[in-house]
């Protein structure tokens, strides 16, 4: 085993008070629906199940949010198939979902495909299980490049490899870290491309970030919606947490395999046999009162200032003119820089350590590429948890530490 990064950068910054941080993905603690939470805790105790809500659950989840989420997914889909409850499992946060479908599929030496860039910490669960991470390539605009995934594929089965190929992982709704989404054409050429090369491999779609849309949804669907993915075995991830109250760890997972979902429900029931049940039941009451869309709604806009007055503030600080390059997302909460030619934003590296001394924290874009990827010079800024003023004050310093670093005309 090795360290986790994310646990040596947070060590790093804790080392430092001053530090503002654009690193953590937390969401915003200000407007954390405390009321809304009261009330379903009253209205839950209330009910007709009294006190069992406080005893232990089942291992696979609630039936009636197990129902909730699969009509939730239907919904945001608007058509193609419909998943059903029995294919629905609750999780600690949709994290623990993802480690369940790694435990199920994967062998040390194994392969997950990955988007470039993709979810840093989902690369972390692969370095911990001995698998290997393998960048899907993507062309100048970021997008997948069938013709490259072609390419990649083939010489995959040329090398032996074929078959330790366990899973492709996609993060298709403005993604962590680089708040794209993943066009519905995309989506069917990448599996097109898969059946051609013969690689039937399940595919697991991460949409953890599809309610955080600022204005409107992302309108590709998923991949249980689209007839090209029909016979491929799916998990579809997504969470209560980002959207709603991250402190409550209620997440879950949406499995068509009936195998792949009883041996998932196996390794948790040996690790937790049950997601906190009383927090089921409080995101169970927030659905049907309403006030978890309440909730979102608010938050969608408060996301959308946020990423403005970053985006703004970054701006009038000079660091375009400085050659940084980056794009508005229109959901999440992650903007992704590319820093000028010269300047390297790897972690432990001059850049990274005028940082900490200006007192500002990123999580540095090589930790979010797999195999095979060109990651160049990347940063994650994170403005989910930080006030107004504070995230003009981070990108303030941010701008300075690339000032002081800028390479000379």
């Amino acid at each position: 085993m090795t360290g986790s990064v994310i646990v040596t950068m947070m060590t790093e910054a804790l080392a430092r008070p001053h530090v503002l941080s654009l690193a953590a993905g937390f969401t915003d603690t200000a407007s954390l629906p405390a009321d809304a939470v009261r009330e379903a805790v009253a209205g839950v105790l209330a009910g007709p199940e009294g006190k069992t809500v406080l005893q232990y659950g089942s291992n696979q989840g609630r039936a009636v949010l197990r129902d909730a989420v699969a009509a939730r997914t239907a919904g945001l889909d608007g058509g193609g198939a419909t998943p059903e409850a029995a294919d629905v499992f609750l999780t600690n946060g949709s994290q623990q979902a993802l480690h369940l479908a790694m435990q199920t599929l994967c062998d040390p030496g194994d392969i997950i495909l990955v988007e470039s860039p993709t979810y840093f910490v989902f690369l972390e669960i692969l370095q911990g299980l001995g698998v290997r991470a393998v960048s899907l390539p993507v062309d100048a605009a970021g997008r997948l490049d069938p013709e490259g995934v072609a390419t990649l594929l083939a010489g995959l089965r040329r090398r032996g490899e074929a078959e330790r190929v366990k899973a492709v992982y996609l993060v298709s709704y403005f993604s962590n870290p680089s708040g794209n989404s993943l066009g519905e054409e995309e989506k069917i050429a990448l599996a097109e491309t898969l059946r051609r090369a013969g690689f039937h491999c399940p595919v697991i779609e991460d949409a953890a970030y599809r309610e955080l849309y600022y204005k409107t949804p992302h309108p590709a669907r998923s991949v249980f919606a689209l007839e090209a993915w029909a016979d491929f075995p799916k998990l579809y991830l997504g969470t209560f947490t980002k959207p709603f109250a991250s402190g409550l760890k209620v997440g879950y997972g949406i499995c068509d395999t009936p195998d792949w979902l009883a041996r998932m429900l196996c390794f948790k029931g040996h690790q937790d046999f049950g997601t906190a049940h009383f927090n089921q039941a409080l995101i169970e009451q927030a659905l049907a009162a309403g006030s978890f869309d309440s909730h979102l709604s608010r938050q969608r806009e408060r996301y959308r200032e946020k990423m403005e007055t970053l985006d703004t503030a970054l701006r009038e600080g000079g660091l375009d003119g400085l050659g940084w390059e980056w794009s508005r997302p229109t959901g999440g909460l992650y903007l992704w820089a590319k820093s000028p030619a010269g300047v390297s934003t790897a972690m432990g590296g001059d850049f990274y350590r005028q940082c900490l001394d200006e007192g500002v924290f990123y999580v540095p874009g090589e930790l979010c590429f797999g195999e095979g990827a060109p990651a160049g010079d990347w940063v994650r800024l994170s403005f989910g948890v930080l006030e107004a003023e504070q995230l003009r004050e981070a990108a303030a310093r941010f701008c300075r530490a690339a000032t002081a670093l800028a390479t000379p005309a």
